[in-house]
């Protein structure tokens, strides 16, 4: 949205070298996008909590005001004691911030919701609006751009080198009929949107231990319609 943004804060552009939607965004460029805009950025962390199969960093990034970093630890303990019926009744939650956990592209080639990532979490590093600045005081979001880093960047490598200068939207051509088997999966070719309750796969295990970390008040799974 257009708006007051802070200029030292970079534009996914700036770094990944397209606009959003041009080309599928790499995982190499989204962590190294990312890790900038922690740098650049006081209402940012990046957490790494797990490897992939393929080595590829796991993380999310912990985004709330300045003020709510400098307690942050303060804060997740306090909020963990809503999960214990013995006290949670007793607890004062007027001054006590929602947490939020915001998961993308648990399905490699569901690719729209890791670039979407980008953007959101420029929004949120960046904007000045004071609609903005209020959820930062009340929320503390974990951002977790990509869920399946190995299935999403064996689909954008795919797209990416099957690319027209001419855009192509035949539903036929070699750039939307994956081979098998696809961007779906991780490397085992597990959908790791199965395995929530079996949790045998590294994603998931990084994913559940943050889970149990933070208890989020919402937990998001952004995916991607297709026809």
């Amino acid at each position: 949205p257009q708006g007051d943004y802070d200029q030292d804060i970079p534009e996914p552009s700036r770094i990944i070298g397209h606009e959003i939607g041009e080309w599928h965004v790499t995982h190499d460029k989204l962590v190294y996008y990312l890790s900038i805009l922690a740098e650049s950025s006081d209402r940012i962390i990046l957490e790494e909590y797990a490897r992939s199969y393929e080595n590829r960093p796991l993380f999310h990034l912990i985004i709330t005001s300045p003020g709510n970093h400098s307690r942050l630890e303060q804060i997740r303990k306090e909020h963990l004691k809503l999960s214990d019926p013995g006290i949670s009744a007793s607890l004062d939650i007027t001054e006590m911030p929602l947490v939020v956990r915001m998961g993308y592209n648990v399905h490699g080639n569901e690719s729209s919701a890791a670039n979407a990532s980008l953007v959101v979490a420029y929004y949120l590093a960046a904007s000045g609006d004071e609609k903005v600045l209020d959820y930062l005081d009340q929320m503390i979001i974990l951002l977790d751009p990509c869920l399946n880093p190995d299935g999403f960047i064996r689909h954008a490598t795919w797209v990416n080198s099957h690319k027209s200068i001419v855009p192509v939207t035949d539903d036929n051509s070699r750039g939307f009929r994956e081979e098998w088997p696809g961007g779906r999966t991780n490397h085992y070719w597990f959908d790791l949107n199965r395995d929530w309750i079996l949790v045998q796969q590294p994603e998931t295990r990084g994913r559940v231990d943050v889970f149990h970390q933070w208890m989020p008040n919402v937990q998001t799974d952004h995916h991607q319609m297709r026809a």
